[in-house]
């Protein structure tokens, strides 16, 4: 088993020793004539609590009632509205692809209608407009991860959403208004980037305080499947609604839906169970054990390591696979329809939900893998590293496969199989890089989501490569070409990862001990309430005086007197908070 967060048997013994100490010298104070005692004393337990909590895969230990149906558990409901959240923000950035069609050409809908070209955009301002998007969502990517740090990361995921939603609606108002300009597309494109490139770093700060250790995947890959399933649901969804409507029809429509979204997660999201006023106390108690203390203080601005992170091996395997994964995913997000209608000939319509199939094998996979490596990692049977890297390979190395044999195929059932395959297999990879920033820096998830997510940005280029090779090779040849450059980028990422990635927390991402041991700090106490619980309460000044003597010479003390002044002085230095 993997050594995250691990402490030895011996220490976990130590650690049992000193609460049994600690309780028992509590129990001898109870008549102690201090009022700050009972305080002194639940500060160290907390240290002590603190100190146990960071064995982090042993902590499915703790139970929690298995007699509840999972959608009743907040954490549940909590990545189902998250994964309908990130639906409609892939939906919305399916608009415009499958839109562009039927804007830029002479168009026939299936009732036999017959529609004019409405837009005369020339393919470069066609390519800044569908890259724009990508300027806006890598400039918050890092932003995005330091305000799910220090606001509510919840809040901060619903309005990203929701101002992306309502965005979708002023882009079909304004292009119906001025229908001859591309500024507003390329304006209102990097805004919606802007807003939703917070999304996947507030999303990391949720489950930081959410998600138990064991649960990680499930509940991260259950929450990001919204992504795939979004381009799955928001392809066909758009063409049809483009083919038998207009081709403003679907941003209204998820538009709208976000704003209805926004309202339910506002009602049922908190920023942390602590804060949640719906959840039950066992699932409360749960969650806080495992979490509360493992990620008890969050990241800031001035304590964030960034020479560390920037020099780390792990992030750097994380973020390579990151972007190689997004080069593939944005690469057929917004050209999909047009390679089923340029190189395999396809119907818009038909073409929508044919392209749908490819993302909703991914989502079965990714759910499916969130699962497998739970288990593989709670059971036992494998470690953290072990169970990250061998579904990375599994994604990367079943889709750089695919790939290749797609570049060969040219017949349009075989294509589309291998293609659904090729995208299938790519699912694996988010039960591997996409959750092991909570392995090797829980603290710092938000930051490290934002930082790979951001480079991954640029992956949108892959965009403007394919225009490219498309235009100097022609269309067939320069799709080959791109398969064959995906496949190659997925081979370097399955490499990197396995050379370079890692499962356990990482040194620089622990907080800080205190500066006294708890072994210290316990023997302090100790000290203190036996050497008050010896005294009596002396019938008179003359008595108490002698105790006092008595007691100080059996301690040998250099003094070899105290008085009532000294012995007060003792009481008031002993009963001071602890400094940490």
């Amino acid at each position: 088993m993997a050594t995250s967060y691990f402490t030895t048997d011996k220490a976990q013994h130590s650690n049992s020793d000193l609460e049994a100490n600690l309780s028992a010298t509590q129990s001898k104070s109870l008549h102690w004539p201090f009022k700050q005692s009972g305080a002194v004393v639940h500060k160290a337990k907390s240290i002590l609590t603190r100190r146990k909590t960071k064995n982090v895969e042993q902590l499915h230990s703790i139970s929690e009632k298995s007699d509840v149906f999972f959608l009743k558990k907040k954490r549940w409901q909590t990545a189902i509205l998250a994964n309908i959240g990130f639906i409609i923000a892939f939906g919305i950035r399916c608009n415009f692809g499958a839109a562009k069609g039927r804007m830029i050409s002479n168009f026939t809908d299936p009732f036999g209608n017959s529609h004019a070209q409405q837009f005369y955009w020339s393919p470069t301002e066609l390519g800044f407009m569908e890259s724009a998007f990508f300027y806006g969502y890598a400039i918050t990517q890092i932003p995005g991860g330091m305000l799910a740090a220090k606001f509510a990361p919840n809040l901060l995921f619903g309005f990203s959403i929701l101002i992306a939603a309502i965005l979708n609606l002023f882009l079909a108002l304004a292009l119906s208004a001025h229908p001859h300009t591309d500024f507003i597309v390329l304006a209102i494109q990097i805004c919606q980037g802007l807003s939703l490139g917070v999304s996947y770093p507030a999303m990391h700060g949720v489950w930081r305080h959410w998600a138990p250790p064991m649960e990680r995947s499930k509940l991260a890959t259950t929450t990001f499947t919204g992504g795939y399933l979004g381009v799955m649901i928001g392809l066909p969804i758009s063409a049809y609604l483009v083919s038998y409507i207009d081709w403003c029809a679907p941003f209204y429509f998820f538009g709208i839906a976000g704003m209805l979204w926004f309202l339910i997660w506002y009602a049922v999201s908190a920023p942390t169970p602590e804060m949640s006023k719906s959840i039950s106390d066992d699932e409360k108690r749960f969650i806080i054990e495992q979490v509360g203390q493992v990620t008890s203080s969050p990241a800031t601005l001035t304590t964030i390591p960034w020479k560390v992170i920037l020099l780390s091996s792990a992030v750097w395997a994380i973020v390579i696979s990151n972007f190689c994964r997004s080069w593939t995913f944005f690469l057929l997000l917004g050209n999909q329809l047009t390679y089923m209608q340029d190189v395999l000939h396809l119907k818009i319509q038909s073409g929508g939900l044919i392209s749908s199939l490819p993302h909703a094998l991914m989502s079965v996979i990714v759910l499916a893998s969130g699962q497998m490596a739970d288990y593989l990692r709670s059971t036992g049977k494998m470690s953290t590293q072990t169970v990250r890297k061998l579904f990375n390979t599994l994604g990367f190395g079943g889709e750089a496969l695919f790939l290749c044999c797609l570049s060969l195929i040219s017949e349009p059932s075989a294509a589309v199989t291998t293609l659904i395959f090729a995208a299938g297999c790519s699912g694996f990879g988010i039960a591997g890089f996409n959750v092991n920033h909570f392995d090797i820096a829980p603290r710092y998830a938000p930051i490290l989501m934002g930082f790979s997510n951001g480079i991954s940005a640029l992956a949108g280029a892959s965009g403007f490569i394919l225009e490219h090779l498309v235009a100097a090779q022609g269309t067939e040849t320069g799709w080959r070409i791109s398969f064959l450059i995906a496949a190659a980028i997925d081979l370097a990422a399955m490499i990197t990862f396995l050379i370079f990635g890692k499962g356990e927390l990482q040194q620089w991402a622990k907080e800080k001990e205190p500066q006294q041991s708890m072994e210290d700090i316990v023997r302090r106490l100790s000290y203190i309430m036996r050497r008050m619980s010896s005294r009596r309460r002396p019938e008179s000044s003359v008595k108490h005086k002698r105790l006092c003597e008595e007691h100080e010479a059996k301690r040998n003390w250099p003094t070899g007197k105290t008085t009532h002044k000294e012995i007060q002085e003792l009481e008031n230095d002993m009963t001071q908070p602890i400094s940490r």
